[in-house]
C-alpha cells in the first residue's frame, strides 16, 4: 500500500511538471523572426567596369577648344564605365590616325577626307553628329573692307588685292582642309608676306590673328567661346557653303585588331543618343545667348542648314 501511494505520488509530481512547462511554453511568444528590410531601388546603377576600359578618341582641335568635350566625356565615362583619352588634333591628323589603327574613334569635320576612310574599310560605323559653321572674322578696322561683300569668296579676292594680313592654322585641320578649298575655288594662290600659318590649334590661330590684326577663317563655336579676349569681329558669315559637318566613326577592327571595338561602339552610340545630342544643341545657350553646335543624328547630310 505504500508503494503505491509513493508511485501515485511521483506520478503526479511527473505530470504537474509536464504541465507546467507547457503552461509556460504556451505563456512566451515565439520569438518573431526579424522582418526583411524592404528592397530600395538605387538611384544610379552601378556601372561594371569594361574588361577593356581604355580608350583612345582622336578629334579636332574645335570640340576641345569650345569645351564641348568638358562636358560630353565626363557623362559617358561615368555612364558607361569607360576612360578616355582624348588626343585633340588638326582632322587630318586625326583621320591619319584612324587610317593606321593608332585610335579607337574619330569624331572630325571634313566630310571629304572622311569619305575614302569609310570607302576604304578603315573606319566603320560612320554617323553624322551635328553641325555648325565657319565664319571670317578679322580687325575692327577690316583693310580689306570685306564686311560690305556678299560672299567669302569675295572677301578671300580682296583680302588678297590688298595684301591685308590672313593668319592660316596651316595643320592640315578641317578648318585648314575649308580655307585651302576655298583659295583653290577662286584660283588664287595663298602665298606672300600677307599670309601666314601658324601651324597650331584654332585658339592659338585666333590669338595670333587678333594680335597681327590679321583675318582668320574660324569654326563658330570656338570664335564664340573665346572672343571676350579676341580684338576681332565676325566679318563674313551665313553661306550654305560655310557648313562645317562634323561625323563620329569607329576604327575597324577586322582591320586593326588592337582597337577598342566595344569602347569605340560605346561612343559612338552615346554621342547619337537622343539625351546627348539635346545636351549638344543646347550647349552655349546659356553663356554665348546662341547653341555652338545643332544636333544632326539621324539626319542626312542634304537636310542640314534647310
Amino acid at each position: 500500500m505504500k508503494k503505491r501511494n509513493l508511485f501515485f505520488k511521483e506520478t503526479c509530481l511527473a505530470l504537474l511538471m509536464v504541465f507546467a512547462l507547457m503552461l509556460s511554453g504556451c505563456s512566451s511568444a515565439p520569438e518573431a523572426e526579424p522582418a526583411p528590410e524592404p528592397e530600395t531601388e538605387q538611384a544610379n546603377q552601378e556601372v561594371t567596369t569594361p574588361e577593356n576600359p581604355d580608350i583612345i578618341l582622336a578629334t579636332t582641335t574645335s570640340t576641345q577648344d569650345s569645351g564641348l568635350l568638358d562636358v560630353l566625356i565626363p557623362m559617358f565615362e561615368e555612364q558607361t564605365g569607360y576612360r578616355v583619352k582624348t588626343i585633340a588634333v588638326g582632322t587630318g591628323q586625326a583621320l591619319a590616325m584612324g587610317e593606321k589603327g593608332e585610335a579607337d574613334v574619330l569624331l572630325t569635320h571634313a566630310p571629304a577626307s572622311e569619305k575614302p576612310l569609310v570607302e576604304s574599310g578603315a573606319v566603320t560605323n560612320y554617323q553624322l553628329v551635328m553641325h555648325n559653321d565657319f565664319i571670317l572674322v578679322g580687325p575692327s578696322s577690316d583693310p580689306a573692307k570685306v564686311k560690305d561683300l556678299k560672299s567669302v569668296a569675295d572677301a578671300f579676292k580682296a583680302i588678297s588685292e590688298t595684301s591685308s594680313i590672313f593668319i592660316s592654322r596651316g595643320d592640315d585641320s578641317g578648318t585648314d582642309k575649308k580655307e585651302k578649298g576655298i583659295w583653290k575655288d577662286i584660283n588664287i594662290p595663298n602665298e606672300g608676306s600677307w599670309y601666314q600659318e601658324t601651324g597650331q590649334g584654332m585658339g592659338q590661330t585666333l590669338n595670333i590673328a587678333s594680335q597681327k590684326e590679321g583675318y582668320t577663317l574660324t569654326d563658330r563655336a570656338t570664335f564664340l567661346a573665346q572672343k571676350d579676349t579676341l580684338q576681332l569681329e565676325i566679318a563674313v558669315q551665313g553661306e550654305k557653303s560655310l557648313l562645317n559637318i562634323y561625323h563620329v566613326m569607329q576604327v575597324n577592327e577586322e582591320k586593326f585588331p588592337k582597337v577598342n571595338a566595344g569602347g569605340a561602339k560605346a561612343f559612338v552610340e552615346f554621342m547619337i543618343d537622343s539625351k546627348t545630342q539635346d545636351i549638344i544643341g543646347e550647349f552655349g545657350m546659356d553663356e554665348y545667348g546662341e547653341p555652338l553646335f545643332f544636333k544632326d543624328a539621324g539626319k542626312t547630310e542634304e537636310e542640314i542648314g534647310k
